[in-house]
């Protein structure tokens, strides 16, 4: 689904991502743990095609997200971790041109109204995006990734800002998501989310990958229990 193959990302002479390799299956729920500032993100937008890279290449379904950034762009979503909505559109109508965007016909109203009536969304759709939450932002951020039926989704830190009934719906959806044969790589900082949700995990700190494998793996690794105890001191 996803191939990550030597990723280097440069700024100046600080190296943000430094020969990251990672491949992620279909079915599966990928977690990319590390500190704030660790080339999670900057991987991530990479991934999507938001950002060019130095070295490596990145394949999604065997096609180069350099060489074919359409195609690969028709098959992923993106949610940053602090969406970039437009706050003049009203929800329902940032949502409509999301749809227009990925050619997403009829079928449309029916997926954002299932999806925001469970985000508890729907009484908000016709106020504009300006007037939202944070919460309410990343909620409309989550039912736009999902109209195009995406193959593979791709979340840098998904669950900040969101309550607990909404961060259980979303578990829920990514978990189905992946059931269904897709996958989802995603960016965290909290172990315990990693731990209770991931089929596999990849650590990274100050660009360097430093363990991948399931979470048993990982934490069968007595090696890593500087890097687990720094992690979770960050989150205390």
């Amino acid at each position: 689904m996803l191939k990550i193959n030597g990723l280097t990302k440069k700024y100046g002479e600080k190296c943000a991502v430094d020969n990251l390799t990672l491949h992620i299956a279909p079915g599966e729920i990928y977690g990319f743990i590390g500190h704030n500032g660790a080339g999670k993100t900057t991987t991530l937008k990479a991934v999507t095609g938001l950002i060019n890279f130095d070295a490596g290449e990145i394949l999604i379904d065997g096609e180069s997200i350099t060489a074919k950034p359409l195609e690969c762009k028709q098959r992923i979503a993106y949610i940053p971790d602090n969406p970039d909505l437009y706050d003049f559109l009203s929800g329902i109508k940032y949502l409509d041109f999301v749809a227009d965007v990925y050619g997403v016909g009829e079928e449309r109203n029916a997926k954002i109204t299932e999806l925001a009536d469970a985000f508890g969304l729907t009484a908000d759709l016709a106020q504009p995006i300006s007037s939202y939450s944070h919460g309410m932002k990343q909620k409309l951020a989550l039912i736009s990734a999902y109209i195009h039926s995406p193959r593979l989704i791709i979340m840098d830190e998904p669950f900040v800002g969101l309550d607990p009934k909404a961060s259980h719906l979303l578990k829920e959806m990514m978990r189905r998501h992946c059931d269904a044969g897709g996958a989802i790589f995603f960016s965290t900082h909290v172990l315990d989310v990693a731990e209770k949700l991931c089929d596999k995990i990849a650590i990274i700190k100050e660009g360097k990958l430093v363990v991948k494998g399931t979470m048993e793996e990982v934490k069968g690794d007595d090696s890593l229990e500087e890097v687990f105890l720094e992690l979770e001191a960050e989150n205390d």
